[in-house]
């Protein structure tokens, strides 16, 4: 017997339902198959309540197996079952039928006399039940379940008073009743319908309607208010006046904001299907806010609303009234046997395609394609993103091989100038001649004339000239460039009476000079075979000629090399004017062949002209396009070789590769003949014969093919008559594949993604001054099906070798390979341990005495430990010779970032912060004395405190700083090292560098610079410009700049990073290399990639240039105090932070409230008002003070708000990432948690990886809830080490602003001078603070210039009020470019005065060694600095009392 468990529970989960349903026997299943419907009946031994046997029914319905849309279960009853206690399950199933009874049976009963069941009504209705049938569809029910015939009639109260408010009410409930059941009838229909449907629907080939994204509508879900029912139509077609409509659109843009009662939300949701872009603004209350806040980009939504002008926007935007998510048609690749794409480009392809080699790479794992090429222009620098793309896909389950390669512009050097075979010597005889045609195609165009002379003895002794009737009309624009017009050729010979006549003129045994042979050569050729003739003579080209004998000429068109030559003026672009010049030029070339080399027949010309290809003349050749894949890690080697030639060697417009360097560097490489651009296509279009297309090819290792989409420009410029001719040359090139047994393969040569994405490169190209920027190839990256399809016009089987079988016999000739080498290779210094631990082990003692304190001995062991397993010692003695070096030329050295974060770097003289547990520390006799309670968070703020032992004053020092955060929780973190240099010594920095390791082995660290949001959005105005596009949605033209961002644009050198090769390695180990932004002229080498990419492999030596150092150097040349002897807990230097009192002056006098104009770090405006808003008193507030200004989302809506609030003190906020581990270890978290919390807080990635058990730890350990919160809000946190290096340097310029005023500012604007206006200071005060009035007044019409000199002028107007006198330019005492100490007050630079550069400074510094000037003109003369320099001298009052001119002195002795 079937029962309904036996059946049913094979596809469902039947715990849930009752013994009674299960055991029932199945009697009649009907099944519908159309309709996806089940309806079953059930012969029960009990009575199930209705609501059980509706959730049997859902369950059914949910199963995904079984696919149904709707199920219905009928309970069958033995007659016996039935009595009046049943009722209110028949009441339940009538209202399923009829949901408007709900109201009148509400409260009714039922007694069952003999057979007639008496309903008695409680609330009337007795029309309305007669109305539907209702007793009917009772007894019906009874007789269907227990096979009884029962009557049904009602009594009660049968009807109610209309208006009464009881029926009023009554009526509006059940009204409403009624509405919401059949909008969740309606859903839950809609909902199970969508469930049912079959797998979403996916396309292979993208055509039609289905080329652009779509949506499948069937997938639509209700997100905000009611589902849009409407078909979408475009967001293109949205005018202002259009009112309500439906669209569809993915979103790329939302933003959120509270209103100010922080009762409702303001949602503006940029969204766009690619037709164009719209914004949707929604204002709701918070509670009905929350579905909008699941949205985020990239998801799809369907939307109905009303189209209306935003006030605000000042744009038409749409606001919806109903919303829901909606799935794209998806495009797959479903091909049993997938295609591999050989030729791709990504972002970093300059300026020229749109998607990063991650999205490139993720896309072909997606469609389970094996491999994958990328090939940028003349360019590797996708690689380090490509190999870390693979790896992760890896991790994730679908590996896929990386090709790496590049599209390389490749010149033949050795293309020969002789074609065919001659013994002819050189002063023998040789046919000059040039062509006019109609067109560059030798198959569509025709000649209309040939010129010709006859060279003999190196004379011309004989000219030929003769038009030619081309039988179709010649372009305007030819007739303009060459002057032959229709009337001149109409009644000229035919193309073959004039071929003929030219073969007669030649003679038989001829040797023809071409310039560009190779265009002249094809026009006669097809000719000839268009009328049964040979084309059989070696002819010469002169531009291979030229190209190399003529290495400094500009380039080799014919009018510049005889200009060059000195050779007089022609008619150029006449063929007869052309061949008589040519011949000219001839005769010089072979003259100088002969002179330069042992030539002396036409058999000589190629080995003869090899000698000259050193001289340069290799680079100004034609390039064609190639591409170069690599096979293995020798190949890769061999690559970075020859694109660093490229880029050093041979730059011209493009990195090039000549083919003698490509055939000495080719192993392990894979040549392939690339696209329209490349040398074989090049050849098959211009008509090349048989074999020499066959020698062509010869030289690669496989043939490439593309959509004629890709040249369907050729078809447009008229090249090529139609679509039918590429396809041709498609043929042509597996031709020769087959003679020559290589494989051919096809590409898609990807410049973007999908074909939405053109519009990206449309912008791009608009912005390189391209003018068929708007007609963009189809240079997507197409499915195995799509590419099959464009290839079937090759057939069947060539379409799938060519597509399939060839791409995937490439890709399985190349090795995966890793790009950047796995590990960590860094530089080798001889003894770098041994002399790292000696010391370090010696400073510590010499500062802490021996036997050292145990925490002191600990920490130094541990770090030890870790540097010296890892093999980061030499990276420390690096930095340490560096220091050390930069120390021994009077300059001191600043650390950034966490490097001060190690203990190790403070004992050997890296870094000037001390990151032990705050400490007092006796430099006579030792003694020490560690807090490590938390009481204190730098030792700066511990009280003055004497030594107990020899009762010396103890100096303070440590600021409790974890060791993890620079070497990671397990110390195997490669460190980073960053110094600060003076600006003035940077040079000298790098230069010991080279000294240290070698010059061969150092190179500046590379930066790839990519278009950014501003630039983007300039690029769209100028598409809009060119294309006349009056108004754009500003969502669109956000859209647009979004798709343009992130492309490479140029690269560049990192400020100070320097790129350590280690000894035993070549850099091409690594990366290639190149000069910054390929500027030739730039003496400087940087590596190719950017230097992120192999931060982490080998040593970048970060040797930066900055301001503080050489203020330093300044400072104790004019004070003579050292400066790392200057007090760093002076409570005046303290209470600037505050006031600026300590000054001398009041706030008022300065218009500011503290003292710290000009203190590194704290003198803008937004870090002052934070010391006002914060009010730090100690150095761990100051610490805190610089983490907050550096980091993000920490200050501003975060600390700032819970330091108003009064729910805490600037020493309480989270300020730095190091206070985060310090803090959760003192409340007594485990350490690995507590630097795992700080990790994930400090990249600002709480929000996605702060967990429940991080959270529950916390609680635990009483964290409060406002610290947990301001977690949650972190973007990016500040190390404390690079906090307490800024700190330390602003005291340690504080306590001489403080103490030495006159020398600080001297020493100050000697460095910082650049904005200085030396003219007005001299003035006076007035006149500095009317400066600054004026450029207030501007406000942000301000120039960046006098906002600088504004921040400048503030500093002046303090000195100036703390009675600080200026003195002026004076010819004989004042320096080129210091702020000189004289009588206590401070002298003027020649350089402080505007429009004085560095070098007139410096010349008028040095003409004063000549003795006093007897006039103006005397201190030109001397100085020889220009007149605009004596008028701005003369104008700050420098050149008072003197003379203009010495006539008066001569003639007054």
């Amino acid at each position: 017997m079937n029962t309904f468990g036996s059946f049913f529970g094979t596809y469902i989960d039947c715990s849930n339902l009752p013994e009674p349903l299960l055991s029932g026997e199945l009697k009649q299943i009907q099944i519908n198959a159309k309709e996806r419907s089940i309806k079953a009946e059930i012969a029960l031994d009990a009575l199930v309540k209705r609501q059980t046997l509706y959730d049997a029914e859902a369950q059914v319905e949910k199963c995904k197996q079984l696919r149904l849309s709707h199920v219905q279960i009928s309970p069958k009853y033995s007659a016996a079952l039935f009595n009046v206690k049943y009722y209110p399950e028949l009441v339940i199933e009538l209202k399923r039928h009829e949901a408007t009874m709900n109201g009148i049976l509400l409260d009714s009963t039922a007694t069952l006399v003999q057979d007639t069941l008496t309903i008695e009504l409680k609330h009337g209705g007795k029309r309305l039940l007669q109305s539907k049938h209702a007793g009917h569809v009772l007894s019906q029910l009874i007789q269907e379940e227990f096979g009884l015939n029962v009557q049904v009639s009602f009594t009660g109260r049968l009807e109610v008073d209309d208006s009464s408010s009881q029926y009023q009410e009554m009526q509006i409930h059940q009204a409403e009743t009624v509405r919401r059941l059949e909008l969740i009838n309606k859903q839950e229909d809609y909902e199970t319908s969508m469930e049912h449907q079959t797998t979403p629907h996916v396309i292979e080939v993208r055509e039609g309607n289905t080329f652009y994204p779509s949506v499948l509508l069937e997938t639509a879900r209700p997100l905000y208010k009611s589902l849009p029912k409407s078909k979408p139509v475009p967001i293109s077609s949205i005018t202002p006046d259009i009112g309500s409509l439906t669209v569809w659109g993915e979103i790329f843009s939302i933003e959120s904001r509270l209103t100010r009662d922080k009762q409702h939300k303001i949602f503006s949701i940029n969204i766009t299907d690619y037709t164009g872009s719209i914004t949707l603004k929604i204002f709701e209350n918070v509670p009905d806010s929350k579905p909008l806040e699941k949205l985020h980009n990239g998801v799809c939504v369907l939307v109905r609303g009303d189209v209306e002008y935003d006030k605000y926007d000042h744009e038409i935007v749409m606001r919806p009234r109903g919303m829901g998510t909606v799935k794209q048609l998806e495009v797959q690749d479903k091909a049993p046997a997938k295609r591999v794409e050989l030729h791709m480009h990504t972002n970093m392809s300059q300026m020229d395609a749109v998607n990063s080699a991650a999205d490139l790479i993720t896309r072909a794992a997606n469609w389970g394609h094996p491999a994958v090429a990328i090939t940028d222009h003349g360019v590797v620098q996708a690689f380090p993103e490509a190999m870390n793309t693979a790896a992760s896909l890896k991790k994730e389950g679908k590996p896929i091989k990386v090709i790496y390669g590049t599209e390389a512009y490749f010149v033949n050097d050795l293309v020969p100038a002789v074609i065919g075979d001659s013994d002819c010597p050189l002063n023998g005889e040789f046919i000059s001649f040039d062509l006019e045609t109609t067109g560059l195609s030798p198959k569509q165009e025709r000649m209309t004339e040939i010129g010709a002379v006859r060279i003999c003895d190196g004379r011309i002794t004989e000219r030929f000239d003769t038009f030619v009737n081309p039988e179709k009309p010649i372009p305007q624009k030819i007739t303009g460039l060459t002057g032959i017009t229709d009337n001149m050729v109409k009644d000229a010979p035919s193309e073959e009476e004039a071929l003929k006549a030219f073969y007669q003129f030649c003679g038989e045994k001829a040797v023809l000079v071409a310039h560009n042979a190779d265009f002249d050569t094809s026009f006669l050729r097809a000719a000839a075979k268009r009328h049964h003739m040979d084309f059989s003579y070696p002819y010469i080209d002169s531009i291979p000629m030229c190209r190399t004998m003529l290495t400094d000429i500009k380039n080799y068109k014919l009018d510049t090399v005889a200009k060059y030559l000195h050779l007089g003026n022609f008619n150029h672009h006449r063929a007869c004017d052309d061949a008589e010049m040519l011949g000219q030029i001839f005769i010089l070339l072979l003259q100088r062949l002969q002179e330069d080399t042992k030539a002396k027949t036409v058999k000589d010309i190629n080995t003869s002209l090899a000698s000259y290809h050193s001289k340069g003349g290799t680079k100004k050749m034609k390039s064609y396009h190639q591409i170069i894949l690599v096979r293995n890690q020798t190949g890769l080697k061999n690559l970075y070789k020859l694109v660093s030639m490229a880029h050093l060697k041979y730059f011209y417009r493009n990195p090039r590769i000549p083919k003698s360097e490509l055939i000495h560097y080719r192993e392990g490489l894979l040549i392939g003949s690339a696209c329209a651009a490349g040398e074989l296509y090049h050849a098959v279009f211009e008509g090349k014969p048989w074999n020499q297309l066959l020698e062509l090819a010869d030289f690669y290792d496989y043939l490439e093919i593309q959509p004629v989409g890709n040249n369907q420009f050729m078809v447009r410029d008229g090249s090529v008559p139609n679509v039918e001719t590429l396809q041709e040359f498609n043929r042509t090139i597996v031709k020769l594949g087959k003679a020559l047994h290589k494989p051919v393969v096809a590409t898609c040569d990807v410049h973007f993604m999908d074909p939405k994405d053109r519009d990206y490169r449309k912008i791009l190209q608009t912005a390189q001054g391209f003018d068929s920027g708007e007609e963009q190839p189809p240079l997507y990256f197409h499915t195995t099906a799509e590419m099959l399809k464009e290839f079937s016009y090759l057939g069947k089987d060539v379409a799938f070798e060519v597509v399939v079988k060839n791409t995937n016999l490439i890709a399985d000739m190349c090795e995966e390979i890793q790009p950047i080498p796995s590990g960590v290779f860094p530089p080798f210094i001889d003894g770098a341990e041994k002399q790292l631990n000696e010391i370090c082990w010696k400073r510590a003692k010499q500062i802490y005495g021996e036997p050292l304190p145990k925490i002191v001995k600990d920490r130094l062991d541990r770090e030890l430990g870790s540097i010296n397993k890892h093999g980061f010692s030499v990276l420390y003695m690096t930095a340490q010779k560096l220091v050390a070096d930069s120390e021994a030329h009077g300059y001191l050295v600043g650390s950034r970032g966490s490097v001060g974060s190690s203990f190790v770097a403070s004992m050997s003289g890296i870094s000037e912060v001390n990151p032990l547990a705050p400490h007092y520390i006796c430099p006579y006799c030792k003694y020490s004395e560690f807090i490590t309670d938390g009481s204190y968070g730098s030792g700066f703020d511990l009280p003055p405190k004497i030594c107990p032992v020899c009762g010396s004053p103890l100096r303070q020092d440590g600021h409790n700083i974890p060791f993890e955060t620079f070497l990671g929780f397990d110390g195997d973190k490669t460190p980073d090292i960053d110094l600060n240099f003076s600006g003035e010594y940077q040079s000298g920095a790098h230069r010991y560098t080279e000294t240290l390791f070698g010059k061969d082995h150092v190179f500046k660290a590379g930066t790839i610079a990519t278009v950014a949001d501003k630039t983007a959005f300039g690029y769209v105005k100028k598409y809009q410009e060119k294309n006349d596009i009056s108004t754009m949605h500003k969502a669109e033209e956000m859209r647009l700049a979004q798709g343009c961002t992130g492309i490479k644009r140029t690269t560049g050198q990192h400020p100070g990073g320097m790129v350590v090769v280690p000894r035993g390695y070549e850099i091409y180990d690594f990366c290639p290399i190149q000069h910054p932004a390929n500027d030739q002229k730039n003496a400087n080498i940087t590596t190719h990639f950017d230097f992120h990419s192999i931060h982490d492999t080998i040593c970048k030596l970060d040797e930066l240039g900055h301001d503080v150092p050489t203020i330093y150097r300044y400072l104790e040349e004019y004070t003579g105090i050292p400066v790392m002897s200057v007090s760093m807990s002076d409570p005046q230097v303290m209470s600037l932070f505050h006031s600026p009192e300590a000054l001398g002056v009041t706030s008022e006098d300065i218009d500011c409230q503290t003292g710290t104009f000009s203190m590194p770090e704290l003198g803008t405006p937004f870090v002052r008002q934070m010391l006002m808003d914060s009010q730090p008193k100690t150095f761990t507030d100051l610490l805190q003070i610089s983490g907050l200004s550096h980091g993000t989302d920490v200050w501003l809506g975060n600390a700032q708000d819970l330091i108003k609030d009064g729910t805490c003190t600037i020493s309480q906020v989270i300020g730095t990432r190091d206070s985060i581990m310090t803090y959760l270890l003192q409340k007594g978290l485990e350490p690995k948690m507590a630097f795992k919390i700080m990790e994930i807080t400090r990249k600002g990635k709480a929000p996605k990886l702060l967990t429940d058990e991080h959270i529950k730890a916390m609680k635990e350990h009483n964290v409060p809830q406002w610290y947990i919160n301001s977690c949650f809000k972190i973007k990016y946190m500040f190390p404390k080490a690079h906090a307490a290096a800024y700190m330390i340097s602003a005291l340690r310029l504080g306590w001489y602003k403080v103490h030495k005023p006159v020398e600080y500012y001297a020493a100050y604007f000697t460095v910082r001078g650049e904005d200085f206006d030396g003219a007005t200071v001299v003035k006076g005060r007035p006149a500095v603070q009317q400066r600054m009035h004026e450029i207030q007044q501007k406000g942000k019409e301000a120039s960046a210039k006098e906002t600088a000199a504004f921040g400048t002028l503030q500093i002046v107007n303090e000195m100036l009020a703390r009675g600080i006198g200026v003195l002026p330019i004076d010819l004989y005492k004042s320096d080129a470019r210091k702020y000189l100490v004289e009588d206590g007050k401070v002298r003027l630079p020649f350089a402080s005065i505007s429009g004085v550069g560095e070098s007139a400074a410096n010349a008028l510094a040095a003409a004063k060694d000549g003795g006093t000037y007897i006039s103006i003109d005397d201190l030109q003369a001397r100085s020889k600095v220009s007149k605009s320099v004596i008028e701005n001298l003369q104008e700050a009052g420098a050149l008072d009392g003197l003379p203009q001119s010495s006539q008066m002195t001569l003639f007054g002795s």
